[in-house]
């Protein structure tokens, strides 16, 4: 894993001094209750964390919208012997959560400019609840576009959980980076990855924080309000590839939550809390990361592309995230924090009043959703 930093010496290539890793397997296993897989694929996606779950004689669970569809999943659960429960989310009853200060700030912001369309966190959030009423110790959230080559990994990674509120897998497929990171790596910047929620063992209990509506939503996740939670990798899975470069309106949807998660991150890595990322802060860091940009785009012409038209999309994906930052306010990073802050103490209210229900289908109906099972 690489640790550069962009010749300014601030973009920061690497976070993983973060976590705990561990390179040897746990001399006893460990499993987990539930394989959670939030898709907005069509159903044979799910064959790779079907086969997994029964690997690991866990349950699935499948949270669907888009192009997924809850029967279809509970079908293909049926073709590999899998206990399975799936729903449809994207209906028009959503799901019993609160209601976050996060996404209504965002929704107000610039008139909508930032609010975030998809509902990965959503998905992730209701697979919390569920969790957390049915008792499970831990479960893996699963990205239906990962690949778990080895289910060891995950028992390595459930018993390591024991001690973690999280544990992630590292992923050496296809690199899960933003737009911007992506571009940075292909004009030979020494850009890392990071662990995420498309392949993470969470402690149920001992997770007190939710996924927030915005890219990076899962570094959010794993912060505790101060600094990193106790978070550990383990492991690796395999990424499909994807090409980053294809919309330009994927970089400027991410560039908020790349600016906020980076800016926090950077801080953590300098061994500073998020406390101090105030207004001074995220002016300078603002500046910090349009420079970053702008040295990548001047890049761009000596970048090790498949073809020019791939040179000009990374140039056009590229001047859309700096035109997105530079709608992004020192205030507008300081007020999302703590709106961010104001909710985390919101979920933890709301997970403690929720009841114990004894089924995975009884949860989601507690939820106000409409399960279907294999």
């Amino acid at each position: 894993m690489t640790t550069g930093r962009h010749p300014t010496g601030r973009h920061h290539g690497s976070h993983t001094r973060l976590l705990s890793t561990v390179r040897s397997r746990s001399t006893r296993s460990a499993g987990v209750n539930a394989v959670i897989v939030p898709t907005a694929r069509p159903y044979s996606y799910l064959r790779d964390a079907a086969k997994l779950a029964k690997e690991l004689n866990s349950q699935l669970v499948v949270l669907c919208s888009g192009w997924a569809d809850a029967v279809r999943s509970c079908e293909l659960a049926d073709e590999f012997g899998v206990r399975a429960v799936a729903v449809d989310v994207g209906g028009s009853e959503a799901p019993r959560l609160p209601d976050f200060h996060t996404s209504g700030l965002l929704r107000d912001a610039e008139r909508g400019l930032f609010d975030r369309k998809t509902d990965t966190s959503l998905k992730r959030n209701v697979g919390l609840a569920l969790a957390r009423m049915v008792g499970w110790r831990f479960v893996l959230f699963l990205d239906d576009d990962i690949r778990v080559e080895n289910a060891r990994d995950i028992q390595d990674a459930a018993a390591l959980a024991e001690t973690h509120t999280a544990v992630g897998l590292l992923n050496y497929g296809f690199p899960d980076n933003s737009v911007v990171c992506h571009a940075y790596r292909k004009v030979g910047g020494p850009q890392g990855t990071f662990i995420g929620g498309g392949a993470l063992v969470v402690q149920v209990r001992a997770a007190r924080s939710f996924f927030p509506s915005i890219y990076n939503e899962d570094w959010f996740f794993l912060l505790n309000g101060r600094r990193l939670d106790p978070v550990a990798m383990v492991g690796k899975v395999d990424q499909k590839e994807y090409d980053p470069f294809r919309n330009a309106d994927r970089a400027r949807g991410e560039e908020l939550g790349d600016t906020l998660a980076e800016g926090v991150y950077a801080l953590l890595d300098d061994d500073k809390d998020i406390e101090a990322a105030d207004i001074p802060y995220w002016k300078t860091y603002l500046q910090i990361r349009r420079d970053f940009i702008q040295h990548v785009l001047d890049n761009i012409p000596r970048a090790a592309v498949a073809s020019e038209n791939e040179r000009e999309r990374m140039v056009v994906a590229l001047k859309g995230a700096l035109g997105r930052s530079l709608r992004i306010s020192p205030e507008l990073c300081v007020d999302y924090l703590q709106a961010w802050a104001d909710d985390r103490r919101a979920w933890q209210r709301y997970v403690g009043r929720l009841p114990h229900k004894p089924t995975a289908e009884a949860a989601l109906r507690h939820l106000g959703l409409q399960p279907h099972v294999s």
